[in-house]
């Protein structure tokens, strides 16, 4: 049992790890497969990175490069099947890992799983901004995993980068008068670009409500320059894409 035990493990260990140069990094065991069933672009995309590795449930590959690459899925450009195909991962490092390594890791994963081939461009498009308020900010970084008391609204714990990366997805998920609903993704999610200049780590809680006769987008912008002190700017410039050259739809055998 315990010599089976071995083998499988020493399989699972070559089989995660071959394929890469020496030094490439490279998690230490990963299993990708395609997802059981497909559930939708409105609730996929489930992507969890921690120091020991990355879970990922119905993740399309768009989401997953966008991942690899620190960029919003609006910043990812590809074929149109990248939204469709789900997948489901699970690879571990073996060692604990920080995120720029979880990164380049995954990198290495689609490039050995997928097949993956890209490369980066500029292109002008529509963004907004995530900026100061010119009266001050009304928000204080924390320590750690300190989290402040729980209130009504949406919660975010993270840097502004991810805050950024959060409020470009709910920008395009209208606000519902009946809460019980699951809110659907509206459309392309707009790059949100992150020019706070605020450093460190923030537990944050934005209570947004449902207004007759008007948008997400405006119920958000007020509620950001209300209860946290910044405001978004719309504007066209130059930003930073990852291009899909070609990827295979099914991944390579576990």
């Amino acid at each position: 049992m315990r010599a089976g035990l071995f083998s499988s493990l020493l399989f699972l260990l070559s089989s995660a790890t071959a394929g890469h140069a020496p030094g490439t990094p490279a998690f230490e065991v990963a299993s990708v497969k395609p997802s059981q069933r497909r559930i939708g672009a409105d609730y996929n995309n489930r992507v969890t990175l921690l120091p020991s590795g990355i879970t990922a449930r119905n993740a399309t590959l768009r989401r997953l490069v966008s991942e690899a690459y620190r960029l919003q899925v609006r910043q990812v450009v590809g074929p149109s099947w990248l939204d469709r195909n789900e997948y489901d991962i699970e690879a571990r490092t073996g060692d604990q890992a920080n995120r720029e390594e979880l990164d380049l890791m995954l990198r290495t994963l689609l490039a050995e799983r997928f097949n993956l081939k890209q490369h980066r461009e500029t292109r002008e498009m529509r963004v907004y901004e995530l900026l100061a308020d010119k009266a001050g900010t009304k928000i204080h970084s924390v320590k750690g995993e300190e989290t402040a008391k729980a209130g009504a609204g949406f919660h975010f714990h993270g840097d502004m980068r991810g805050f950024a990366d959060f409020l470009a997805v709910q920008f395009s998920v209208p606000i519902l008068d009946d809460p019980t609903q699951p809110g659907r993704a509206g459309g392309p999610a707009i790059p949100v670009l992150d020019r706070t200049e605020l450093p460190g780590v923030y537990d944050l809680t934005v209570d947004v409500k449902p207004e007759l006769g008007t948008d997400s987008f405006t119920l958000w912008q007020r509620a950001l320059r209300e209860q946290l002190g910044l405001r978004i700017e719309s504007r066209r410039g130059p930003v930073e894409v990852v291009v899909v050259d070609d990827a295979a739809k099914a991944p390579s055998a576990n």
